[in-house]
């Protein structure tokens, strides 16, 4: 549990609590826009997922059904431009696995370790949903309603291992930039529009796609490690990567069929995101050149306490807060409909805009019940014995 803040003051006048702690133990080099910028791609996934995920109640409120507001609701798409933040995970995921990695460490320990500091909290979940769809078949919700739920717990779990397998490449893709530089990421770019070329203009197979989970990903990861090693540190650079995404990312939309929501749309022929399609990468080129134009603004910001002992606790248990968010609006949705039947913005159809400002009234019970799993869960994310 936090420390409770004091309310004594330091040499300057200024409060000397929780926040002011943890910025003095803070190391000196430690870049804390990365970690801002990781912060703000938790949130931007955890929001994204609140907001358009949607449940229907079925049956006599005996089961529940999911939709989604961006089928009903074109105009709901923006929603997914500002929170659809995987591009940001990858691309700082890049810039810490490169400063993380020296030249000729042994791989295998320096794997274990990335792999053990990601999958450490994923079976606490997974068992904690053993009795979870006990309970729910014992309370009298249908078998289809328990699939539901348990495959949104897991559907994220693709991140972990697609984060997790470039993580363990590293230093191939280390050794990559050693001979080619930046230059390199045009070669998991020119391979995302192969695959997209093939499956949808050549009428090639789908499960090709597939392959775009690793090469559409590895374009901002690669970014990623090119900032690390200094390559875009021009503000001209990274305005060039912010205009020619967007500028790409809205010719496919508008001259290639691409679909415009960057997330998937439930009955959709293309979704742009289940696999990564190009326009998903281009736009995910547009979110790293905003992130890097953002990083002096979010450095000076950090230099507050309070913003950022909020980052540094977001990042502490940053794998805690992206397992449990989906439990957490699955345990409100559940629990409202077993105590007050079908309420608005929990269990109506997402058709009309009522169901989107009933639903932003339920992001902050979201939230809370978000707090009390992290309660519970955030110690796993630690080696046993950690402080």
């Amino acid at each position: 549990m936090l420390a409770t803040p004091d309310r004594r003051t330091g040499p300057a006048g200024r409060p000397a609590g929780f926040a002011a702690r943890i910025g003095a133990a803070t190391p000196p080099n430690r870049d804390r826009a990365v970690d801002a910028l990781r912060a703000f791609a938790i949130l931007g996934v955890v929001l994204g997922h609140w907001l358009v995920t949607a449940f229907v109640a079925t049956g006599g409120g005996e089961g529940l059904r999911v939709a989604s507001p961006l089928k009903s609701m074109p105009g709901f798409t923006p929603v997914s431009w500002v929170l659809q933040t995987l591009a940001v995970f990858f691309l700082v995921g890049g810039y810490t696995a490169a400063k993380g990695y020296r030249a000729g460490e042994p791989w295998g320990p320096w794997a274990r370790r990335r792999a053990a500091r990601l999958l450490r909290p994923v079976p606490v979940l997974l068992l904690a949903w053993i009795p979870a769809t006990a309970a729910l078949l014992w309370a009298g919700f249908s078998g289809d309603t328990a699939r539901v739920l348990v495959k949104l717990v897991l559907s994220p779990l693709w991140f972990l291992l697609v984060y997790g397998a470039l993580t363990a490449l590293t230093p191939l893709f280390t050794a990559l930039w050693s001979r080619l530089g930046v230059a390199g990421v045009l070669l998991p770019l020119a391979a995302t529009a192969a695959i997209d070329a093939t499956r949808f203009g050549l009428g090639g197979p789908q499960w090709l796609g597939w392959g775009t989970l690793l090469t559409g990903w590895l374009v901002p990861f690669y970014l990623g490690m090119a900032w690390a090693n200094g390559a875009l540190a021009a503000r001209r650079t990274a305005a060039a990567m912010l205009v020619g995404g967007a500028a790409a990312t809205a010719a496919l939309v508008l001259y290639a069929g691409y679909p415009a929501s960057m997330v998937g749309v439930p009955g959709a022929e293309i979704s742009n995101l289940n696999p990564p399609t190009l326009a998903a990468v281009a736009f995910g080129i547009a979110q790293a050149g905003l992130a890097l134009l953002l990083r002096e603004p979010l450095r000076r910001w950090m230099e507050r306490p309070r913003p950022w002992a909020a980052v540094a606790l977001a990042n502490l248990s940053a794998m805690t807060v992206f397992l449990w968010h989906q439990t957490a609006m699955m345990a409100v949705t559940v629990g409202a409909l077993l105590l007050f039947g079908a309420v608005p913005g929990l269990h109506s159809l997402p058709g009309d805009p009522g169901w989107a400002l009933a639903r932003l009234g339920w992001l902050p019970v979201f939230a809370a019940a978000l707090a009390a799993f992290w309660a519970l869960a955030h110690r796993f994310e630690r080696p046993r014995g950690a402080g």
